[in-house]
């Protein structure tokens, strides 16, 4: 390919679509401990977690952390079986303005409010580095028991998309 067609074609294709983390893929395990971020807890976090349930993680820059909120109330509605599904917010701290110490007080009291959902916190961007995840959103990704990605969505999930990450999780419970 010369580099006027390989031009052309980025221009004709979307950031977004090139970077976005591959359906039906399981993507590289990534380890959060100490100064790279971890649980809200304090305890270090891998990916390599993502097995054994249906999992839906949340990546969320905190300047539009409720840009998802309907999508969120949606699965809160299910009410999944906690044995077979389980949420996860991971929290891309290096995407705001706001300090590190104001996003903990918050992620610790929605800890409290929500204990089935694992916060997680990301300092570096390792999950926008590593997997592709878009950076400064609001990113919902699926995954079934074995951690293949099954459904992936950047930015605000509107109704037909929310349907379509219910049923998704609904085919693998």
């Amino acid at each position: 390919m010369n580099l006027r067609t390989a031009a052309l074609l980025t221009a004709l294709v979307s950031p977004a679509a090139l970077a976005a983390m591959p359906v039906g893929e399981k993507p590289k395990s990534v380890t959060l401990a100490k100064n790279e971020g971890g649980r809200v807890t304090g305890e270090a976090w891998s990916s390599a977690e993502i097995k054994g349930k249906v999992f839906v993680l949340f990546y969320v820059d905190p300047d539009f952390s409720d840009l998802n909120n309907a999508a969120s109330e949606a699965l809160k509605a299910e009410k999944f079986p906690a044995d077979k599904y389980q949420s996860l917010a991971v929290i891309n701290m290096a995407a705001t303005w706001l300090p590190n110490f104001a996003i903990d007080g918050k992620l610790k009291e929605k800890q409290k409010s929500y204990p089935d959902t694992i916060y997680v916190r990301d300092i570096h961007k390792a999950l926008v580095k590593e997997w592709k995840l878009a950076d400064d959103n609001n990113d919902v990704v699926v995954f079934d028991q074995e951690g293949t990605v099954l459904f992936v969505h950047e930015g605000k999930l509107d109704a037909a998309a929310i349907k379509t990450m219910i049923d998704t999780i609904k085919s693998k419970l």
